[in-house]
């Protein structure tokens, strides 16, 4: 589904992503943790197009997509949420999820301005496919609610609506569970293995190793910028230049 090649990003003298190569097959839930500064969320935006690579390949089912602009990444099949959320908190929830459906809408000004009978019944098919995206990822109850007067919890599931909205192949997930409880975070743990098994190839990155290790059919371990190690939760778990890393030598 991707594979990374010798991936490198430098600002001016420093090299935030330093020759990183992996691969994310199919249907798999595949999550890059490391301590903080390691260079995890510029790995996301080099990937989704946010951040132009300084070298290296980025091939989404065998095209190579490296410094292609986020719509175009979108429209090949990917799709990601952000560390930090971007809801429009003014709009109501199901209008939050429609958004991500744009790029399968009638775009045409003519037809929009009349509202034509087409375009009544694909906005109507879009609200519908909103609503189930809702139902699926827990937040039905509020669809008409201003996204303001949802719980942060509830706008980090409806984030994951809005994403699925855009019917990705990749989802790229950057830190799902941060500033959860103990209980949001069984709700997205739970959500992340639904996504995947309905098809749909999920990339994490997250702090909560508890949640990394229990979801991950594979790993990616990066430190100041350069992968330390990968392989399954067992063998990362195990490997001491990971706990070196995130507990220091002494430890």
């Amino acid at each position: 589904m991707l594979t990374i090649n010798n991936l490198s990003k430098s600002f001016g003298g420093v090299h935030a992503v330093q020759d990183v190569s992996f691969t994310v097959k199919e249907g798999n839930i595949h999550s890059v943790i490391g301590p903080n500064g390691a260079g995890k969320t510029t790995l996301f935006n080099l990937i989704t197009g946010v951040y132009t690579p300084t070298r290296g390949e980025i091939l989404l089912n065998g095209e190579n997509v490296a410094a292609m602009p986020p719509d175009a990444l979108a429209r090949r099949g990917m799709s990601r949420t952000f560390q930090n959320l971007q809801v429009c908190m003014n709009m109501t929830a199901i209008d939050n999820v429609m958004v991500g459906a744009h790029l399968r809408l009638n775009q045409n000004l003519f037809a929009s301005m009349l509202r034509l009978p087409s375009v009544r019944r694909a906005d109507a098919a879009c609200r519908d496919e909103a609503a189930d995206l809702m139902e699926f990822v827990g937040v039905g109850r509020h669809i008409d609610d201003e996204a303001g007067q949802m719980s942060y919890g509830a706008l980090k599931r409806l984030e994951i609506a809005r994403a699925l909205a855009a019917k990705p192949k990749v989802l790229l997930l950057d830190e799902p569970a941060a500033g959860l409880n103990h209980t949001e975070t069984g709700e997205i743990e739970a959500l992340i293995r639904k996504v995947a098994q309905s098809g749909v190839t999920v990339v994490l990155v997250e702090h909560d190793m508890k949640l990394v290790m229990n979801l991950s059919d594979h790993i990616l371990v990066l430190d100041y910028g350069k992968k330390l190690a990968e392989g399954t939760a067992a063998e990362v778990r195990a490997n001491p230049d990971v706990v070196a890393a995130y507990l220091g030598v002494a430890a």
